[in-house]
């Protein structure tokens, strides 16, 4: 070790004295920590100096074995590199921030002529504003409803808007003002818009007070039927605002960054500040890790900016950087205007970084029982059906078919109890074409295992005895060594040796397979357990499910336009992305068909009569 230190010490020596990025690995040339510096020879020198002072440097360096380094022109340019480095790599001692949940935010596409608020998961890169994130689906939901009855913009899909005859329901009970039926026209809709938007940007007292200066031009005009909708419009808002119990000096968007540790356990929650009002907040997974909290602030500032995001004018920070003029840098170009880094000490900004460490201390309570809960409904899943190991990683598979067309299969991973979809997969079942659920579990669990690396603990697949054995064989032919399960449900009434009163309920419950065991397990005593293997189950039938759907869709359309002269396949997809569904479009008028863009009369007649026979043979 000593050796290697000493060959470690005489690289290092030759790092030049500029700012860059530089990545320790271990024996198996893994990259397990990445750091930038200003001067790169001197910042890696210090891990074998003793001038690291922080906790993880030693139990760093017993795990590295070698060093490398990458130059770049400034500090900013190696903070941007870090950043992305570690993104790809996610390297084993660096603070990556993962969500602890999907957040909703409600968006607003201003290109529409007639534009909509909705409900999305995904902030995409296109032109439409974006509010949030929600802390919750129904923190969100009402503030959709909340919003839609004070500007009743309309909610309807942009291809129901396009198809509608005649003003539906909503108009009817006053909570959409009919734009498809011309009852109001862009200008007047327009400023509902802006209405709306100022709303949730919490732009409220400015609001108020433009609705009013209008309900006294309506009343002056003598329009007393639009003063009287200003009137209550105004009312609803002013009392939104009463409830809003949380005010920052000014009306500045803030974003406040609080932390709590306990025994190298980190958890962040950010606040969101929009016009002097907490509209919302965002939190991430609890961090275990040793570094301080100067590097786990000024990580977590890089990697959750660098994304999708809106940018306010301050950001309230726990305490001072020791790179926060090349973070402030950064942040003020990515916003295109200058941004603020404010460590507090009093007054009413120290207030809300109060606010927001007590968040984070209540959330890591929160996680940390929730986590104990299901490390012992883990270990209780271990002990029942006599795992070798605790199923931190449990890999579910399950096939979805329609009569042998369309198959696909789903694995799903939960990891520590949680889902981790972005080790989802999915698989398209190539080599059959006809009903054999056993022949596609052997074909998905083949393509998965082929390789031999990374096995999880436990394998559930969805099925009884067949689909386990189908499981067993896949693992002796590839060598692979870890614990399987089938998993299926059985109707209560067909079980043998239950009252009749019991048997005539004909509730369904799961029953547990298990290799070399000649009848199953019911796990109905151990409620803990048996969700964990219901979750997964669940999980993955609902994305092989979902999956199928998209590939049957796909197909249709492909079976009703394929065969058409002059239907390619980018008027295929116009027809798709206009209707919606395959099923939309046979179902399309002849006047409907004429509204995609490069769909004239005599492709909309053919496309129609087509679609109509096909319909009649199918």
């Amino acid at each position: 070790m000593m050796e290697e230190n000493n060959i470690l010490r005489n690289k290092v020596s030759a790092f030049p004295r500029s700012p860059g990025v530089y990545l320790m690995k271990d024996q198996a040339q893994k990259i397990i920590y990445v750091g930038k510096a200003n001067d790169l020879k001197s910042r890696v020198a210090s891990y074998f100096t003793g001038k690291d002072s922080r906790p993880m440097a030693p139990f760093l360096m017993a795990r590295v074995h070698d060093i490398e380094f990458i130059n770049t022109a400034t500090a900013k340019e190696a903070l941007i590199l870090e950043n992305n480095i570690i993104k790809r790599h996610r390297p084993r001692y660096n603070v990556t921030l993962r969500d602890d949940k999907t957040y909703y935010h409600l968006s607003l596409d201003p290109t529409d002529k007639f534009p909509r608020l909705q409900l999305v998961r995904k902030r995409l890169n296109n032109a439409a504003l974006y509010f949030g994130p929600y802390p919750s689906g129904l923190a969100a939901k009402e503030t959709l409803r909340f919003v839609q009855q004070i500007f009743p913009l309309r909610s309807c899909r942009n291809r129901d808007f396009k198809l509608r005859p005649r003003p539906c329901l909503e108009y009817q009970i006053g909570r959409c003002l009919a734009p498809c039926s011309g009852l109001i026209d862009g200008e007047a809709y327009r400023k509902l818009v802006d209405n709306a938007v100022s709303f949730l940007q919490g732009r409220s007292r400015e609001l108020i007070s433009d609705l009013k200066k209008q309900m006294h031009e309506a009343s002056q005009a003598l329009n007393y039927e639009e003063a009287a909708r200003l009137r209550d419009r105004i009312a609803a808002l002013e009392h939104a605002l009463e409830k809003q119990n949380v005010e920052s000096a000014g009306h500045t968007d803030q974003d406040v960054l609080g932390f709590f540790v306990q025994d190298n356990n980190f958890q962040i929650c950010i606040l969101f500040v929009r016009g002097g009002k907490l509209l919302g907040s965002k939190s991430f997974a609890p961090m275990k890790t040793k570094e301080d909290i100067n590097a786990i602030i000024s990580s977590c500032l890089t990697q959750y900016y660098d994304s999708d995001v809106v940018l306010p004018d301050e950001i309230i920070i726990p305490c001072r950087l020791s790179d926060e003029d090349v973070i402030t840098e950064w942040l003020s170009e990515k916003k295109g205007g200058k941004i603020r880094l404010t460590a507090p000490s009093i007054g009413t900004k120290n207030a809300l970084l109060a606010l927001a460490n007590d968040n984070a201390r209540h959330l890591w309570e929160a996680s940390h029982k929730s986590q104990e809960q299901k490390t012992f409904a883990l270990a209780l899943l271990q002990e029942k059906l006599s795992l070798a190991r605790l199923p931190r990683r449990i890999e579910c598979y399950d096939i979805s078919n329609l009569s042998g067309k369309h198959a696909v299969g789903s694995m799903v991973v939960l990891q520590d109890g949680e889902p981790d979809k972005n080790s989802y997969r999915r698989y398209r079942i190539t080599t059959l074409d006809e009903p054999d659920d056993y022949g596609m579990m052997h074909e998905m669990l083949s393509r998965r295992f082929v390789s031999g690396e990374n096995p999880p603990d436990l394998v559930v697949v969805d099925g009884g005895k067949g689909q386990l054995g189908i499981a067993l064989a896949v693992f002796q032919d590839l060598k692979i060594k870890t614990d399987v399960i089938g998993l299926a449900k059985e109707e209560r009434a067909l079980r043998p040796g239950k009252s009749i009163a019991k048997r005539k309920s004909g509730k369904s419950e799961d029953r547990v397979y298990l290799p070399g065991r000649k009848d199953a397990l019911y796990l109905s005593a151990w409620p803990q357990a048996l969700r964990i293997l219901q979750q997964a189950r669940d999980e993955a039938h609902r994305f092989a499910l979902r999956y199928h759907h998209r590939i049957k869709q796909t197909d249709d359309l492909r079976s009703v336009l394929d065969d058409i002269p002059d239907i390619g396949a980018e008027r295929r997809t116009r027809l798709l992305k206009h209707f919606g569904s395959a099923r939309a479009v046979k179902e399309a008028t002849m006047e409907a068909l004429q509204k995609v863009p490069g769909i004239g009369k005599s492709l909309a007649e053919k496309i129609f009569a087509h679609a109509h026979h096909h319909g009649k043979t199918e």
